[in-house]
């Protein structure tokens, strides 16, 4: 999704500068640095509007990728939506303050928004997802559970060393109800 800064500045001096459609960014998919199995085109719906020497671009990034489950590895469809903005300056310099916001200097008069897009995909994707279909609660020598399932059966586990105390008192407690 490139754009000619001169453009956008004529165009959306008035009003704001109204874009969408659809942007590849497979690309994520084959990169090694993540777990990005499979990506669909992303949907970009936006505006961008002129505030002196900036362009300022407001969009939404819409799609669906594929990735592991943390548990079993197979595949979980994960759709995501977010939204985003962006500042350009088509300054010959960038001022500090600029430069601490995260304001990207123009430069051959072409903006370019797949990069970013890819950038805010890779940030907004989940840590780890899990699958619902392919859950495992077991298997040879080891047993699946939540933390909180643990600390019940710890709290009902009797120790076998005080099984007889046990058994000590509830004797105790019939010889007093007859």
């Amino acid at each position: 999704m490139i754009f000619s800064a001169i453009e956008l500045q004529q165009k959306a001096a008035m009003e704001p500068f109204v874009f969408q459609g659809e942007v590849d960014v497979s690309s994520l998919a084959t990169s090694t640095n993540n777990d990005i199995r499979q990506i669909d085109p992303v949907f970009i719906k936006g505006m961008c509007t002129v505030d002196r020497q900036e362009l300022i671009f407001s969009f939404s990034i819409e799609g669906k990728m594929i990735l592991p489950c943390a548990r079993t590895l197979v595949d979980v469809p994960y759709a995501f939506k977010f939204d985003v903005t962006e500042v350009f300056s088509t300054a010959l310099v960038l001022e500090e303050e600029d430069e601490e916001d995260e304001v990207h200097l123009v430069t051959d008069d072409l903006i370019d928004l797949t990069p970013l897009i890819e950038e805010q995909i890779l940030l907004k994707m989940p840590f780890r997802v899990f699958s619902e279909e392919e859950a495992l609660d077991g298997g040879e020598g080891w047993t699946y559970y939540l933390e909180e399932e643990r600390i019940e059966e710890e709290k009902n586990k009797i120790d076998p060393r005080l099984a007889k105390l046990q058994d000590l008192f509830q004797n105790s407690d019939q010889n007093d109800s007859e």
